[in-house]
Parts: structure tokens; C-alpha cells; sequence
């Protein structure tokens, strides 16, 4: 019941007349909402793990938050948890796997690109490098520990399990989670800056 609240004060939050208004009127923001869903939704049935629940895989969500900023984010991490849902059966509920790998992790990313963005030089370079590598891996990182913190909690395990069994993976995943980000925003911003709707063209490249 708490995860279900947490999760529908979040995603409410994020919810803009406007921007649904754009969204219902533009096929092309429509089709890349649900691109991001199908990519995301797909990554994270690449899974490994040893305990049930205790599963590490790729997120993307960092990338997909630059892409589309943070509100329609959500709506696509939340499609995306409709599509595991459908794909594969659910040992956690519902709204806690939409929390962990969802929720929590779009408001990291957004929250470490608007600290870089106040708070240092706005460059190419610092965009790929800072926001997107860097914080993609420091997204995965907390989304494992914030995780196990999570499992304990509710009493699912014992604080020595999810240290030597699944939080320890904080330190291995941040780099594959950190250079997939990279390598997808670095193409973006490449070849099609306009899709990537945190990237501003004057800011980051006419300086």
C-alpha cells in the first residue's frame, strides 16, 4: 500500500496539461515515448541474479529522461512496467517495481542534470561526460542499494544477504549502466540533437 502511494503521489506530480496536450497532438513525441517503453521494457528482461527479486540489469532510464525530459519519463518507465508485466511474471508488486526501476530512478537523473546544469560550465563535452555517463552510473548505483534498503524493510531479507548478494553489485554495474547512457546520448546528440529534448543547441555548442 505504501510503495502504491509513493508511486501515485510521483507520477501525479509530473502530470502537465500542456504537455499531454503536445504529446496527444504529435505523433512523433508519441512514438517516442513508446520507443523508449519497448527499449526499456526489453533491457530489463535481461536480467541476472541469484535470489529471487535480488535482479541487476540495465536501466536506461537516464538516457530516456534526457531524451524526454522527466514527466514523460515517467509515463514511459510506466508503460514499460505494463510491458514486463505482460512479458514476465511479477515476484514483487506491481508499483514497487515501477518505484525501484522507474520512479526513483528518473527523479535521480533529472535531479543530477539540473544540478549540472546550474551548477557547471554548460559544454558538449560536460553534457555526454557529466550528465549523461556519470550520472546513468551513479543512478544504477543508489538504485541497487535504495533496493536492497527496500527488500529489508519489508523483511523480505536479512541485512547480511543483500549486503554479500546483491548490493555489492553497486561497484560492478555503474560502468555498463554509465557507458550504454554514454554511447546512446553521445549518438543522439550526434546525429539527431533535436530528439533529445534536454540538449540545448545554443547553450552547449555556440559557446
Amino acid at each position: 500500500m505504501t510503495t502504491f502511494v509513493f508511486a501515485l503521489i510521483a507520477f501525479v506530480l509530473s502530470l502537465d496539461k500542456l504537455q499531454y496536450e503536445a504529446l496527444l497532438r504529435t505523433p512523433q513525441r508519441q512514438i517516442g515515448v513508446l520507443s523508449c517503453a519497448l527499449i526499456m521494457a526489453l533491457l530489463w528482461q535481461v536480467k541476472a541474479g541469484i535470489l529471487p527479486d535480488l535482479n541487476i540489469h540495465i536501466l536506461a532510464v537516464t538516457a530516456v529522461t534526457l531524451i524526454l525530459g522527466w514527466r514523460l519519463s515517467l509515463l514511459s518507465t510506466l508503460l514499460a512496467t505494463i510491458l514486463c508485466y505482460f512479458l514476465a511474471s511479477f515476484e514483487v508488486s506491481f508499483f514497487s517495481f515501477w518505484l525501484l526501476n522507474g520512479i526513483l530512478p528518473v527523479y535521480l537523473s533529472y535531479a543530477l542534470f539540473l544540478l549540472c546544469y546550474h551548477y557547471l560550465p554548460r559544454h558538449f563535452f560536460i553534457y555526454i561526460f557529466v550528465c549523461s555517463f556519470i550520472s546513468a552510473g551513479l543512478v544504477a548505483a543508489i538504485k541497487i542499494i535504495f533496493s536492497g534498503v527496500y527488500y529489508w524493510s519489508i523483511d523480505q531479507y536479512d541485512w547480511y544477504v543483500l549486503t554479500s548478494n546483491y548490493m555489492f553489485y553497486a561497484v560492478i554495474m555503474w560502468f555498463p549502466e554509465a557507458m550504454l547512457n554514454g554511447m546512446a546520448i553521445t549518438l543522439l546528440i550526434t546525429y539527431r540533437p533535436h530528439w533529445v529534448r534536454t540538449f540545448y543547441d545554443k547553450e552547449y555548442l555556440d559557446r
